[in-house]
């Protein structure tokens, strides 16, 4: 290890290793034990682990929980693999609410918990204290997943409670959870409103919060995350005389927003975030009308030249788009019941 070349040419290899080959690889001496184990590894490993190889889907119902690959010569699943969790819980009942770089930040629907779990190491760690942080009630509070300038992971918890909003941060460094302020629209805190997870892009964290009506309020919730600042940006100029959903991706360090309106046959808009405004880039054709039994199940990717709405099952059909940035699978809906996820296989851990 004191031959600087020697070493070199040994990281660059190792960070270049599939996540679990890593993991087998800390088993070979003490000196790469101490090598994959440090930040900078981690780091560097993480960056080049975003490719769509690397890719997995994992999803859950009542019975199991299965991680596919999804294959890239037909954009398909592949065979599925099931998932044992490595913490208690019962039937089931883990609602995913965020993913980064590997981790998931999950919710046991039972206890109200929540953890930080990466599926391919398997480690996890609960989120809850004695004094009631770290719960998650559906349909009231947001989770956004991020990392900041010194590389610490941190979870941002938006509660909404009796017209009371609570905003708190966990970080993975110090172990603890702490308030910070958040003053915004009274209204915001109505349970009409629904709040998207959190995604992270740029530093910053964005929330879509919508109102739960045709015609109702759509805006942006935006949260720097070095200086812990909230500010409010307008939604796309999306038509309101239907349902609108706004879904944040993440391409490439730059947001992405589809925007789907409509009612029975859905119309969607890809725009993309310069400054505080957005830019339309593309308008797909309609969805076809999906039946009930299906669309329970939809989940919508994209990758490069096309987009694919897929079942649990499968490939449903594909809209040929002509949009390239996309070499990786990105989710641009949300899974009916937090049941699934688009992650990357990394050694990324939920604790120091």
């Amino acid at each position: 290890m004191a031959d600087l070349p020697t070493h070199t040419i040994v990281f660059e290899i190792l960070t270049r290793l599939p996540a679990k080959d890593v993991g087998r690889s800390k088993s070979v001496c003490k000196q790469w034990y101490a090598l994959l184990s440090t930040q900078d590894f981690v780091r560097i490993h993480c960056s080049r682990s975003v490719v769509s190889s690397n890719q997995r889907v994992l999803l859950i119902d009542d019975l199991t929980c299965s991680v596919r690959p999804i294959i890239s010569n037909n954009n398909d699943y592949g065979p599925s693999s099931i998932v044992t969790f490595p913490f208690h819980h019962q039937n089931n009942d883990v609602s995913i609410l965020s993913h980064l770089n590997g981790l998931l930040c999950v919710c046991l629907n039972h206890t109200y918990e929540l953890l930080l779990w990466n599926p391919t190491t398997t480690a996890f760690k609960r989120l809850s204290t004695p004094d009631s942080h770290g719960f998650y009630i559906n349909n009231l509070d947001a989770i956004g997943l991020y990392v900041d300038a010194d590389d610490d992971y941190k979870v941002l918890h938006i509660k909404r409670r009796s017209g009371v909003l609570g905003v708190y941060v966990y970080s993975r460094e110090v172990d603890s959870w702490r308030n910070i302020p958040f003053i915004t629209r009274q209204e915001y805190l109505s349970p009409h409103f629904n709040w998207s997870a959190g995604t992270f892009c740029g530093g910053t964290l964005y929330f879509t919060v919508c109102e739960c009506w045709i015609g109702g309020t759509n805006v942006v919730i935006c949260f720097d995350v070095n200086s812990e600042q909230f500010k409010e940006i307008s939604f796309p100029p999306v038509p309101s005389n239907g349902m609108v959903q706004g879904v944040l991706v993440n391409v490439k360090n730059v947001l992405h927003m589809f925007a789907s309106t409509g009612m029975f046959e859905m119309t969607i808009d890809i725009w993309t975030l310069q400054g505080d405004y957005w830019i339309k880039v593309l308008s797909c054709p309609p969805i076809p009308p999906i039946s009930l039994s299906l669309w329970c199940d939809i989940t919508h990717y994209v990758t490069n030249g096309n987009w694919f709405v897929m079942t649990k099952l499968g490939k449903l059909f594909t809209i040929e788009m002509d949009m390239k940035p996309f070499e990786c699978f990105y989710p641009v809906s949300w899974f009916r019941g937090f049941k699934g996820a688009v992650f990357m296989q990394t050694i990324v851990s939920p604790s120091i």
